[in-house]
């Protein structure tokens, strides 16, 4: 069995976003399959008592400009988005939905791509539809899903469970139970990749 690291993420973290544009790399350089755990991060900070970073004034201006300059060393875009924050739910549910289909890396390339990238809204019907079908899913088939009963309820479910872990955040990693925050933390996830033999 693959060495397996489970990465767990939402399109409105910044930090997701820099951590899923080096999973390739990483699951190359560490020969570990990666496990796309798809979360709503309020949803998270709810239940496990949390809050984001921005809330502190100070911190939040340190931690946009440390991101940037983490872009910068990966090469890849990275650009504040004017409306944040703003809601991931329908994109998170919709990740949710297709977490185990052909279409998934796809989707959230795209929502990536909006969010971090191009300054688009993400809560956006019209945007939302745009992504979608980019990613190879009918516009209605996704906003049927995202309305889904069983969809809303994985939601809830699944910060229940990260919070029980012990997550408080995004982008968390586990490999085993063993838990790291931050995509700054990919170094020591590596580390506890090489431990497990």
């Amino acid at each position: 069995m693959p060495k397996q690291v489970e990465f767990y993420f939402d399109i409105v973290s910044p930090a997701s976003y820099l951590a899923w544009t080096q999973m390739p790399e990483f699951a190359s350089r560490t020969g570990a399959e990666i496990l796309y755990r798809p979360f709503f991060l309020p949803g998270l900070f709810k239940t496990a008592g949390s809050s984001s970073p921005i809330t502190v004034p100070n911190k939040g201006k340190w931690l946009f400009e440390d991101l940037s300059a983490w872009a910068r060393r990966y090469g890849v875009p990275f650009r504040m988005n004017s409306r944040f924050p703003m809601s991931s739910l329908t994109a998170m549910r919709g990740l949710i939905a297709w977490q185990d289909k052909p279409e998934f890396k796809d989707l959230g390339n795209g929502f990536y791509q909006a969010m971090w990238a191009d300054d688009r809204d993400i809560t956006d019907t019209q945007v939302i539809a745009e992504i979608a079908q980019e990613a190879g899913i009918d516009a209605q088939d996704f906003a049927a899903a995202v309305q889904d009963p069983a969809v809303k309820q994985q939601v809830f479910d699944i910060n229940e469970q990260l919070a029980a872990r012990g997550a408080f955040g995004a982008p968390t990693f586990f490999v085993g139970e063993k838990m790291f925050w931050g995509q700054d933390r990919l170094d020591f996830v590596a580390e506890a990749l090489a431990e497990t033999g």
